[in-house]
């Protein structure tokens, strides 16, 4: 699986151990973020990311900036993406097994290293259930990015 990954200037140390992280575990990763000492803005980095997604490149994207935040705002404006801003375990299982986000963001200054990487696996281990309800409700909210 390609996974896409991009931050801003707050996160380029955790996205690098985040990236290291992914590779380790046989993903392949595209890195659209800034490095160490560069400055970016979040919406810049959100949409490389989300064009990789939405173009065919990759299957799934991470995000960082320094709470997540504005990494899930930007990419939420990009239709096809299904963005979700996770600090806690919970979250990021159902944000896959009901919602079938595909786009994790997370903030640098919110979670560490540790807890970032857990959220990292739980989000790309889990799979969509495929349950009725849930698809159901992801056709309505596509159907709200088309109105």
């Amino acid at each position: 699986m390609k996974i896409a990954i991009g931050n801003d200037h707050a996160a380029p140390e955790l996205k690098l151990a985040v990236k290291a992280h992914l590779e380790e575990k046989g993903f392949e990763v595209i890195d659209k973020g800034c490095a160490v000492g560069e400055k970016c803005d979040y919406p810049d980095a959100a949409a490389a990311v989300c064009r990789e997604i939405t173009e065919g490149g990759c299957e799934l994207g991470i995000l960082i900036c320094g709470t997540g935040l504005g990494m899930s705002y930007a990419a939420n404006k990009i239709k096809g993406i299904r963005a979700a801003c996770c600090s806690d375990y919970f979250s990021a299982r159902l944000s896959r097994e009901h919602n079938n986000a595909n786009v994790l963001c997370f903030g640098a200054r919110v979670v560490g290293e540790g807890t970032a990487l857990d959220l990292v696996d739980i989000f790309v281990d889990t799979p969509f259930s495929g349950d009725e309800r849930h698809q159901r409700r992801i056709d309505k909210i596509t159907a709200l990015e088309n109105a």
